[in-house]
């Protein structure tokens, strides 16, 4: 039988080689190569400067930490700073809220000082006592009086300190205008010191320019030469009727000099006219009709002296008395204080509107 393996050809015999043996040592392992984040986060927490920045946020804790009592503690002020900031921030007060603010910071001086409630009434006659119904300037529509050509006026002496006082309060009360704030101030005076109530409209607007200021010589003057006689007489019927006053409101007007005292340094003249200078009564007239008065010689200007010389008349005064016309209206308010008050206030009223329009009455 014939064999079935097939013989190898000769030369793949001769070109075997040897198996060669597995390589049994351990072959080192390549590990999976880091993720790029895995790598950023490595290299975060390996550099310096950031174990710097973890420290820093370490002390800033460390610092709100100390602060806290101190903010605990500052609380209260820092709350009311916030309010102030609100109230910074808010609308103003309706009139009747910021005049009754005023009204109060009004009498409080007038508390400290008391030369303030006289000298305010005097301040607000002088601001309207310049209009002229003619030509419809002056008044006290504008505020001209806080102008320095106008305090300069020979009528206005010592009113600079006045307006001067003043001027706080404006500051504090910006919505108040100096025309209404130097009306209002004659109100309040005379309402505190025992006055009759009086009625105040609101919303003069402030003249900005000097030039406003009307000419000397539109207020009244004390002594025009020939003491109380003819001249005097006229010379106050010519001044307030200028303005559109009439007998009687000239005598109910005077009636504010029951008030205060003439000052040496002001007017020229020394002294008061009653013995209840802080008080608003009719003993203006009750003096005037009942007492005896007679020429001062030894006053600086020519003026009247009671028979104890402590109290004086001006020549615009006695005037009252020697004109009949003037004086029927003295013995009424001599004998009658309530008509007094019903007379003055509708004069006062009348004389702080001079100059005005559009004013809104206040309701207080």
């Amino acid at each position: 039988m014939f064999s079935t393996v097939a013989a190898k050809p000769a030369g793949l015999v001769a070109s075997a080689k040897r198996p060669v043996a597995p390589d049994r040592r351990a072959k080192p392992v390549a590990c999976p190569r880091a993720s790029a984040d895995s790598e950023k986060a490595r290299s975060v927490v390996s550099r310096p400067e950031d174990t710097n920045k973890i420290a820093l946020s370490r002390r800033d804790a460390l610092l709100v930490a100390l602060a806290a009592p101190l903010v605990m503690r500052d609380a209260p002020a820092l709350a009311e700073t916030k309010k102030r900031a609100g109230a910074a921030g808010s609308a103003p007060p309706t009139p009747e809220a910021a005049f009754a603010s005023l009204r109060t910071d009004i009498e409080k001086l007038m508390a400290k000082d008391g030369d303030f409630g006289p000298t305010m009434v005097r301040l607000a006659w002088h601001s309207s006592g310049t209009y002229d119904k003619m030509s419809k300037t002056g008044g006290n529509g504008g505020g001209t009086i806080r102008f320095k050509e106008e305090l300069a006026h020979g009528g206005n002496a010592g009113l600079d300190k006045a307006v001067a006082k003043l001027e706080p309060i404006h500051r504090k009360h910006p919505t108040i205008s100096y025309a209404d704030l130097f009306a209002y101030v004659g109100v309040v005076a005379i309402e505190t010191m025992g006055g009759p109530k009086l009625k105040f409209s609101y919303g003069r607007v402030d003249e900005m320019d000097p030039s406003a200021v009307t000419p000397d010589g539109r207020l009244p003057n004390a002594d025009v030469g020939d003491g109380p006689g003819p001249k005097e007489r006229d010379h106050l019927r010519k001044i307030f009727g200028r303005m559109g006053f009439k007998d009687q409101e000239i005598v109910a007007l005077s009636g504010a000099h029951a008030l205060g005292r003439c000052h040496a340094d002001a007017s020229g003249y020394v002294g008061p006219w009653s013995g209840t200078p802080l008080l608003f009564n009719n003993s203006y007239f009750v003096l005037l009709k009942g007492l005896k008065w007679a020429p001062n010689d030894e006053a600086a200007k020519f003026q009247y002296k009671d028979p104890s010389g402590s109290l004086m008349m001006l020549p615009s005064d006695i005037a009252l008395i020697e004109d009949a016309k003037f004086k029927k209206y003295v013995d009424v308010y001599a004998k009658d204080q309530k008509k007094f008050f019903a007379d003055f206030a509708a004069a006062f009223e009348k004389l702080e509107g001079l100059g005005t329009s559009g004013l809104t009455p206040l309701d207080a």
